[in-house]
């Protein structure tokens, strides 16, 4: 009888690597929050541990697995095709983990953070039925980048912006279009009344005082550049902290400005403002919805997201 030479099992594929036995469920936990904040220094207060202690629990997962986990950069870390593969196989189980943790405990409140005018015309209205149903929020206002940074840090479980993030690190979605308005009181607007060819309106609103939030008049140029097809010529008559106030001094006759209709269209319902010029195809904001990675395992944030997409259609 002819010697027969043992089956060999297949090698797995090189997309089904195995965890190692011996793989720590601390350190699993530690490598998914830095590959979800992109950084050691933001995974830290996330786990309630120091950034040393962060970077030498990924380094002991490094030697575990005898492969890099992550590419050191000048700001954060990038993860290497392994990290990809390996986040892939712990997410999951490690959220039902922590769902499981959680189970009978109160639910923590959302951070939720966004420009302030919006935040309040439309953001937290839409809101009012979950904190009913016992939501807690904890609100934020400020400007997109500064505010994204802050998520990357942990402190923002979703952030409204004008702005898509750069990079891979923060996923986001089209929340709504914001259309912008030539608005002034009706006295002003009672003035150009008539001018709206382009050139003779241009004109005429040389004799408006202008009003805006910064030096540069940038909503306004903007308007006269997409709507016009011309630079502003003009300066500020009046410059405030910020579009509240615009709206205010616009209401009470101080002059003329460009706000977005979801601050502006009360005033216009009710005869405080007046439209000055309508635009075929106004000037257009996209406003995005962040989310932080990992924020999903507290329902809540799933549920103002959730609401919030909703309520934005009919922003």
């Amino acid at each position: 009888m002819k010697n027969q030479t043992p089956a060999v099992a297949p090698a797995p594929a090189t997309g089904a690597q195995r965890l190692p036995a011996h793989a720590d469920l601390n350190l699993l936990r530690t490598f998914l929050a830095v590959y979800r904040s992109g950084s050691f220094t933001a995974a830290a207060p996330r786990l309630a541990l120091s950034q040393p202690t962060v970077t030498a629990q990924i380094r002991a997962l490094e030697q575990q697995n005898g492969r890099d986990l992550f590419t050191r950069l000048p700001r954060g870390v990038e993860p290497t095709p392994y990290a990809h593969e390996l986040a892939g196989q712990v997410a999951g189980p490690l959220d039902a983990l922590a769902g499981l943790e959680d189970t009978g405990s109160v639910a923590a409140p959302v951070h939720l953070a966004g420009p302030s005018e919006l935040l309040c015309v439309r953001v937290l209205p839409s809101l009012v039925p979950l904190v009913a149903e016992g939501v807690q929020l904890r609100v934020a206002q400020g400007l997109p980048e500064p505010l994204l940074e802050e998520m990357r840090t942990g402190r923002h479980d979703l952030v409204i912006t004008t702005r898509r993030p750069r990079g891979r690190a923060l996923e986001s979605v089209p929340l709504a279009d914001e259309e912008y308005l030539l608005v002034a009181s009706p006295a002003w607007a009672g003035r150009v009344v008539g001018h709206q060819a382009p050139d003779d309106l241009c004109a005429a609103l040389r004799a408006v005082p202008m009003v805006t939030y910064a030096e540069d008049l940038p909503i306004v140029r903007r308007y006269w550049r997409t709507v016009f097809g011309k630079p502003l010529n003009a300066r500020a008559a009046v410059t405030v902290p910020n579009l509240y106030a615009v709206l205010s001094a616009v209401s009470a006759g101080a002059g003329v400005s460009v706000l977005p209709r979801s601050l502006c269209q009360d005033h216009l319902d009710d005869g405080r403002l007046a439209l000055v010029h309508r635009a075929q195809e106004p000037p257009l904001n996209t406003l995005f919805l962040v989310q932080r990675p990992g924020a999903e395992t507290n329902h809540d944030v799933i549920r103002v997201r959730d609401a919030l997409r909703r309520a934005a259609r009919d922003w």
